[in-house]
């Protein structure tokens, strides 16, 4: 199988190595970094390391991560997975094998590396995270009756899934719209336990009250506004 990894990355120069050095290359075709308005050597560092670099000019993660899409809608042969990984070293790329296993052996649509059945280090994700996950995944299972236990970045999805699931959102609501879709379409979804360490630098969402407020708000408008 064809296999594409998406990385959205801002400011994650003391970072970026490590993640792409953890990447399994064996089973990845190409490993895009998409470089939202870095202004450190974040693409420097990723392109001296072999990670395809585009410039991601629109600030937001979900911006950044269409991006990546566009670039993979422009290839000839289109990738059979497409799986998406923060930039911050907070998941173990190497678990990339365990998160796509169920849709190459099991024809799932989509796989979620759960932190919440994983092991989390202490300190890794912070009080208003936990709580942010449990109750927008709680009121997925109420509205949508899907049951996720987190809104974990790192995961796996078809080409076909994702074209299905046509994602429009440039910030804090990506990976919630892509869950949130994916039930309304009742494709084959599972999660899988991942390991969670503490982020290398500061979080720009979890780390500043603003931002964890921002995307509170973003996370639930995007559950009512799609029912």
């Amino acid at each position: 199988m064809n296999i594409d990894v998406i990385i959205p990355a801002y400011n994650e120069e003391k970072s970026i190595v490590h993640v792409l050095n953890d990447i399994p290359k064996d089973i990845v075709r190409e490993i895009i970094v998409c470089n939202n308005n870095s202004t450190d050597n974040t693409a420097q560092r990723a392109q001296s390391n072999g990670a395809t670099v585009i410039m991601a000019k629109n600030k937001g993660y979900g911006s950044a991560c269409l991006v990546g899409l566009e670039h993979i809608a422009a290839k000839k042969v289109k990738p059979d997975i497409v799986v998406f990984l923060d930039g911050d070293y907070s998941d173990h790329p190497e678990e990339i094998v365990a998160v796509i296993q169920p849709i190459v052996d099991e024809d799932y649509d989509m796989v979620i590396g759960s932190r919440a059945l994983g092991e989390l280090e202490q300190g890794s994700m912070q009080v208003q995270q936990i709580f942010g996950n449990w109750l927008a995944t709680s009121l997925i299972k109420l509205f949508y009756n899907y049951k996720f236990t987190d809104l974990g970045p790192f995961r796996a999805i078809t080409y076909d899934a994702l074209m299905e699931i046509d994602m429009q959102d440039r910030d804090f609501g990506w990976t919630v719209e892509m869950q949130v879709k994916a039930a309304k379409l009742k494709l084959k979804c599972k999660e899988v336990p991942v390991r969670y360490r503490k982020r290398i630098g500061q979080s720009k969402v979890s780390g500043t009250i603003k931002g964890t407020i921002l995307a509170g708000h973003k996370i639930l408008w995007t559950i009512f506004k799609l029912i």
